[in-house]
């Protein structure tokens, strides 16, 4: 099990040696634009490395939404991240699951994610594979609640997306993390990846703030055992910078056993 943390794009190297990390995992541009990735003068070390990277992608995508200036450019710019996080060698892209407005009818969104699935084949695929992570906030969210992820895996499990697990997101967004591994397997049949993180605010409450392990709301054993379940490569969002995210590396490998 590799344990690592998202980190400021500008060295991403760098950053995981500051803080031991295996894994490392960053924003390619500016996480709440339409702009699209620039080429990187380090691409050539990136790929070399021992490290394994992952990028998230944009806040802004939203494929899901009936909203055409909206999905046609989310569309348009995951691919661009997909294909610049396959040219640094990434291991896989992360893009939130997304929601329809008030409203809107929530079936037409998950036709949306599958509309964006059939386009990517029709060119050949994602370059990298892409994973879903699950959502704190919004009653009309694709994949907050595990019911919602069961229809939106019923539209795209065929295209082989992958998943990832946000331990605050699932607390925050009415999930209990007991079980959760198993539950979240029964439906996607995979798990690729864990945001280890803990949430400053209470369960059930929608909103996307996260703490470090030790601290926050949730019992800090549950994610713990939630990790150890997933049997995946992690990440920690947590505050701090180096310090907090090198504390919460720290955590886990003493608990889960894990050497570097």
């Amino acid at each position: 099990m590799r344990i690592g943390a998202h980190v400021d794009p500008a060295d991403p190297l760098a950053e995981a040696a500051a803080r031991n990390a295996q894994v490392v995992q960053f924003f390619l541009a500016d996480p709440q634009s339409w702009q699209a990735p620039e080429p990187r003068t380090d691409a050539q070390r990136l790929r070399a490395s021992e490290v394994d990277l992952y990028v998230h992608a944009p806040y802004v995508i939203n494929v899901a939404t009936l909203n055409n200036r909206i999905r046609i450019p989310s569309r348009k710019l995951l691919d661009q991240h997909a294909a610049a996080a396959a040219g640094i060698g990434a291991k896989a892209l992360v893009v939130h699951g997304g929601h329809v407005t008030k409203g809107d009818d929530i079936a037409a969104g998950l036709a949306n994610w599958r509309k964006t699935c059939e386009y990517a084949t029709r060119s050949g695929g994602f370059p990298v594979p892409v994973l879903i992570e699950n959502t704190a906030g919004g009653s009309n969210a694709c994949c907050r609640r595990f019911d919602m992820l069961a229809r939106l895996w019923d539209v795209v499990g065929e295209y082989g997306v992958g998943f990832c697990l946000d331990t605050c997101h699932a607390y925050a967004g009415g999930e209990e993390l007991a079980g959760i591994a198993d539950r979240v397997r029964a439906i996607t049949g995979r798990i690729d990846l864990v945001h280890a993180n803990n949430s400053r605010d209470d369960f059930n409450s929608g909103r996307d703030r996260h703490d470090n392990l030790e601290a926050g709301r949730i019992d800090p054993e549950s994610i713990v055992e939630a990790v150890r379940a997933a049997g995946c490569p992690v990440v920690v969002e947590t505050p701090g910078d180096v310090a907090g995210q090198a504390a919460d590396i720290g955590y886990l490998r003493n608990r889960l056993a894990v050497g570097v």
